[in-house]
């Protein structure tokens, strides 16, 4: 029993961590109600600026897609508890994002700048794709996502339940509707400086690479009905237009 309140415990810490770091990378991104911003601080040497930028992003990025793949799974299998599996992945993620915040390099020489009523629709749609990314979550299994259910069913003394292909709401339109909320969260900008380019470039860069590597693993794991999903529904972007061409070409 020990044993299990102390998985909870861990479960519980490892996703308050990672909420102070999720509602933080908003302040963080958007400039606003954070002690330091994307674009506030000391700016230092632009060579460094960049060099650092660069190494804490790919801290972040290393530490998601080896974490994220099965074979790193089955070796801690024997290394870490399963319940605490996903607590740790999620752990470890939130205090590298907070070590990103934490020493990020601001290079503030500005890219472009607008005001007025295309300030506001761009800031309206940084605040629909955090929505969209915080909401997604929740379409498939949140508390599963973030280590809680395997926390919880451990404390009871049952098994976590397997993982079901679904593909409900937004999964309908996108296949990962959570990066496309983090893409127009990162590029929807009324202020757009050289370090949040910087941030949104190397960002949109990693996670289309990074959908690739897991696409390839839902496949393995899904088969041919992943493979038909992938047919019928695009990655990130939605198709807007196709099933109003699709009826066009049909009354020609």
């Amino acid at each position: 029993m020990f044993a299990r309140l102390l998985t909870l415990s861990y479960a519980i810490v490892s996703y308050a961590v990672f909420t102070l770091s999720t509602f933080y990378a908003i302040g963080f991104v958007g400039n606003f109600a954070v002690p330091k911003s994307i674009d506030t601080g000391q700016p230092a040497d632009l060579s460094e600026a960049i060099g650092v930028n660069f190494l804490l992003l790919g801290l972040f990025a290393l530490q998601h897609s080896i974490m994220a793949r099965p074979a790193f799974k089955r070796w801690w299998t024997g290394v870490l508890p399963a319940a605490c599996q996903r607590s740790t992945y999620v752990l470890l993620s939130s205090l590298i994002l907070l070590l990103l915040f934490w020493q990020w390099r601001p290079i503030p020489m500005p890219v472009w700048r607008v005001d007025g009523v295309a300030a506001w629709l761009l800031i309206g749609v940084c605040a629909l794709g955090w929505a969209i990314a915080f909401a997604s979550t929740y379409m498939i299994d949140h508390l599963d996502l973030f280590g809680l259910r395997q926390a919880f069913s451990a404390m009871r003394g049952t098994a976590a339940p397997g993982q079901s292909f679904k593909t409900p709401l937004l999964y309908k339109v996108v296949r990962h509707p959570m990066m496309l909320g983090f893409l127009l969260a990162f590029w929807a900008t009324p202020e757009m400086s050289v370090g949040h380019l910087l941030f949104a470039i190397a960002n949109t860069a990693y996670i289309l690479i990074a959908l690739q590597l897991e696409e390839r693993d839902l496949i393995a794991e899904f088969g041919a009905t992943y493979l038909q999903y992938r047919a019928r529904v695009p990655m990130v972007l939605p198709r807007l237009f196709s099933r109003r061409h699709q009826q066009v070409g049909a009354s020609r």
